[in-house]
């Protein structure tokens, strides 16, 4: 099964709609747009799973810089998801200055 990422698409367009795209190259095991967590609203890019790696890799070759509503699209193999974040744990956040470090003793100015 190939994953394929698909981005820079109208915010108006539906899972139907990108469905409808990709069919004419193979099978499609499904569709899923990312939708913002807060508003619910699409965040322009999604994923498509089909079940044959040469059919997926045609309608890699046939869609990727297609226009859709004016916006050229951004069809690839998707990647990994790597995990963001650093050493503090969930939520994280940044330094903040020196909190972490014991100040230096900076020698007399005579």
């Amino acid at each position: 099964m190939k994953k394929i990422f698909v981005g820079n698409f109208a915010f108006s367009l539906t899972e139907g709609d990108l469905r409808q795209m990709f069919e004419p190259f193979g099978k499609v095991d499904s569709v899923a747009i990312v939708t913002d967590r807060d508003t619910g609203r699409a965040r322009g890019f999604g994923f498509v799973e089909m079940g044959d790696d040469a059919e997926a890799a045609k309608a890699i070759e046939a869609l990727n810089g297609k226009d859709s509503d004016g916006r050229a699209l951004n069809v690839s193999e998707a990647r990994p998801k790597t995990e963001r974040g650093n050493s503090r744990g969930p939520g994280g956040g940044g330094g903040g200055g020196f909190r972490d470090k014991k100040p230096q003793r900076r020698e007399p100015r005579w």
